[in-house]
């Protein structure tokens, strides 16, 4: 990654005056899980809760909620007595996680398709839109962002509480194994524009267009995946 990239930081400086519990929790989550997935915090590692709230500028309990809810989606495990360790990545998980993610994931994208207010479709189109502009930068970062966005649209379009909680279980998994590896197995532009397509299948209203945009996407997907563990040792 360059230097400019690098230097972007992931939490804020310090907790904004005013900020409400749920907010700082959020905060907190959104700054700790691209901590994780970016690396900054690598698997196998231990970390303190104490040390983590110096870092964030957050308190004790926002940051002790966060880390339950990744705990929840497995990218940490806490340790009663002993710390918090940042789990390991598994290339076979992975696979896995990709057959139950394609049949959650294509009725995720079908539901929004269908039931997305104009407002919502609006914001499809400006997610595709920013996709492309980092596959046009190569910007890893950027993309990543964006794609934590379209996912979290996407759950709150389809209006399905209980394929929001199993997609919730995977989403930042996949997005920290796609960016250990992407380099060396993944052409990043290429995945961006397939998600900038799947992006605008659903703006438009077209639900067997979603799912075809989606089977393109997570071929692509499993096709680096199977890459990276027969490269790592680690396949089936």
């Amino acid at each position: 990654m360059n230097r400019a990239r690098a230097s972007r930081a992931t939490g804020p400086a310090a907790t904004p005056a005013g900020t409400r519990p749920e907010s700082l929790t959020n905060l907190a989550y959104t700054a700790l899980e691209e901590m994780i997935v970016r690396l900054e915090l690598p698997p196998g590692s231990e970390v303190s809760e104490a040390r983590l709230c110096e870092r964030l500028g957050i308190g004790r309990t926002p940051v002790r909620e966060a880390l339950l809810r990744l705990a929840r989606e497995r990218l940490v495990t806490i340790l009663p007595r002993r710390g918090i360790v940042i789990s390991e990545i598994d290339s076979v998980a992975q696979l896995r996680l990709l057959e139950f993610r394609r049949e959650v994931e294509r009725f995720v994208v079908q539901g929004a398709a269908r039931q997305a207010t104009p407002d919502e479709r609006t914001r499809f189109t400006d997610l595709a839109d920013r996709f492309e502009a980092a596959a046009r930068a190569n910007d890893d970062v950027a993309f990543m962002r964006v794609d934590r966005e379209f996912n979290a649209l996407g759950l709150a379009t389809a209006r399905n509480e209980f394929a929001a909680g199993a997609m919730a279980t995977m989403q930042s998994l996949a997005r920290r194994f796609w960016y250990q590896h992407y380099r060396t197995a993944a052409d990043m532009p290429v995945a961006a524009r397939l998600h900038a397509d799947l992006a605008r299948q659903i703006a438009a209203g077209d639900s067997t267009g979603a799912a075809r945009a989606l089977d393109a996407l997570l071929d692509n997907i499993e096709a680096f995946t199977r890459t990276t563990a027969a490269v790592t040792g680690s396949g089936p």
